[in-house]
């Protein structure tokens, strides 16, 4: 696994995600109490930023169109969207989060 520098803890707001590109990705990372994930950045219904949305109950809101994704498994729980999105490791190491975007957790493939 490549970890990569994502950010610092205390950039990510508890009700939204932070929008980081590593690499050629775009990824939202988002916290749910003390849990930190990555998400592939773009609504699968909608070319949306997924961190334009809101965070609640451990899923990410498009804010388009409302779908909501799971952020432990990326799969949406409501319509429209019907496709997950990318999930990838986390390891957050002291006050800093590291994401490794060579592989993914759900086996989807980030676009």
């Amino acid at each position: 696994m490549a970890y990569e520098r994502a950010c610092s803890l205390d950039e990510v707001p508890t009700d939204q995600a932070l929008a980081v590109t590593l690499g050629r990705y775009d990824i939202a990372v988002a916290r749910d109490g003390d849990e930190v994930f990555a998400v592939e950045n773009v609504c699968s219904h909608a070319e949306v930023a997924l961190s334009e949305g809101e965070v609640v109950d451990c899923q990410i809101e498009c804010w388009l169109h409302g779908s909501m994704f799971d952020l432990r498994t990326g799969k949406p729980t409501n319509l429209p969207a019907t496709e997950p999105v990318a999930t990838f490791p986390v390891d957050v190491r002291g006050t800093d989060v590291y994401v490794d975007t060579e592989t993914t957790l759900n086996g989807v493939t980030p676009a």
